[in-house]
């Protein structure tokens, strides 16, 4: 009979060897069938204790049609468990996932490693959902990879569609799902990715503290509405740097909350620009401060630096810097608009959200409306307002060009101002100081 010579110089029947496999590998194949798991790989695919969980381990096709949804939970649940360990979404490959909801709390320095592409079904575009994937409750985590995560919002860019949409549910463009969301999350790094075609947000931040945001790409088209690239709300200790953002509003959009944000060396083309607010909505409690933005590009875009509040609003905008900002073909370069609405009328409140401490200097570039156009509110003025080296010139020299507007805004201009009506801020008077002064910030 014939036999085989294994290590040590014994010999075994073919009998015996397949004995051998009926006894071990044939019942761990049978309990991986049971708990939805697929071995049919090659055995140069199995490392015992790795720390890397490719979800085509735990069932995933990546045919881009059928739904992945279950293997990307059963991949994080199992990586969750382990430090320092990697859930891979390899390249090549396009995965089709449902709505999902990655959470923790898990072991630290959890990565997420997306090098193939995402795609939500074109029905999440439509649901009333708040997020595709929503990532929650966890510390020390790094999302990278090269690959993409795509919305498919395109239901939802069809301007009648969204109205018979929000007729339907009597709700605003809020019920449309955000693309990435992170909530109650700490010291998480993101970087390389793209994100693309979002029914709304592409990448929010949620009651967060620690957030690194670095050579990412975020695009939708310019008239895809209420598509901002970038929002923070209640999240404070952020850098965002060297990334590439167009969408159809704004590129980061700062909200109420939010502290220490640092934004530097990204391009945003097209957009809304880099936004604070809008704030105080509904007479609500707005805080923000030191948000510094500098070193950045803006084309193609409705604002370049703005702030905006809503009447009735309280609590405090402080100790903003805006600084080494280009724009090109920006229809407003400085905004600061406390009279925001974003419908056809609303009504008029005398309590507003106070700003003050706001930095404008060496913003340059063209415009295609209005230079600058600060507008306080009637009771409480802007304070401590700088305009510093602004210059501005008109895409079109030939056309009627509307001059700066300041409204009830407070502090200094210096510096080279073009064109001459930026200088239009009033000095402070000690009325004004008063005035200030006896505001009571909610937020502090």
């Amino acid at each position: 009979m014939s036999c085989c010579n294994l290590r040590g110089g014994r010999h075994y029947s073919i009998i015996s060897i397949v004995l051998l496999w009926l006894a071990f590998v044939s019942p761990l194949k049978c309990l991986a069938k049971r708990h939805d798991l697929e071995l049919d790989l090659p055995i140069s695919s199995y490392k015992p204790h790795s720390k890397t969980f490719n979800v085509f381990l735990y069932g995933a096709t990546g045919d881009g049609t059928t739904d992945d949804s279950k293997a990307f939970k059963a991949a994080w649940k199992a990586a969750c468990l382990v430090p320092r360990a990697t859930v891979e979404i390899p390249s090549g490959f396009t995965f089709l996932t449902k709505p999902i909801t990655l959470e923790g709390p898990c072991m630290p320095q959890l990565i997420l490693q997306i090098d193939g592409t995402l795609v939500a079904p074109p029905a999440v575009a439509t649901s009333r959902r708040l997020q595709w994937i929503n990532i929650k409750w966890l510390h020390d985590f790094t999302l990278q990879g090269s690959g993409t995560a795509d919305g498919q919002g395109f239901a939802l860019w069809n301007v009648s569609e969204i109205h018979h949409i929000e007729k339907e549910t009597r709700d605003d463009s809020s019920v449309r799902p955000t693309i990435l969301r992170f909530y109650k999350c700490y010291n998480v790094t993101i970087y390389g990715i793209q994100i693309i075609n979002s029914p709304q947000c592409h990448l929010k931040f949620d009651n967060s503290i620690g957030i690194r945001v670095r050579n990412i790409s975020i695009s939708s088209p310019k008239d895809s509405p209420n598509t901002d690239g970038i929002h923070l709300q209640n999240t404070y200790d952020v850098e965002v740097k060297h990334s590439d953002i167009g969408c159809g509003d704004d590129c980061v959009s700062i909200q109420t909350g939010c502290s220490n944000v640092h934004i530097h060396h990204i391009r945003c083309s097209p957009g809304h620009g880099i936004s604070v607010g809008g704030l105080g909505r509904g007479n609500s409690l707005a805080c923000v401060s030191n948000i510094s933005v500098e070193n950045i590009l803006v084309q193609n875009a409705l604002s370049g630096v703005r702030i905006k509040t809503w009447q009735g609003g309280i609590g405090s905008v402080k100790n903003l810097s805006f600084s080494n900002v280009r724009v090109d073909h920006v229809d407003t370069p400085i905004v600061i608009d406390q009279y925001y609405c974003n419908k056809k009328w609303c009504r008029n409140k005398t309590d507003a959200v106070a700003i003050s401490e706001v930095m404008y200097r060496g913003i340059s570039g063209t415009y295609s409306f209005e230079p600058v156009h600060i507008a306080c509110s009637d009771s409480m003025p802007c304070t401590g307002v700088a305009l510093e080296d602004i210059k501005l010139s008109p895409v079109n020299e030939t056309e009627d060009r509307r001059e700066a507007f300041c409204w009830n805004s407070y502090g200094e201009s210096q510096g080279l101002l073009q064109p001459s009506s930026v200088g239009c801020l009033e000095r402070t008077t000690k009325m004004i100081k008063a005035l200030t002064k006896s505001h009571n910030d909610s937020c502090y």
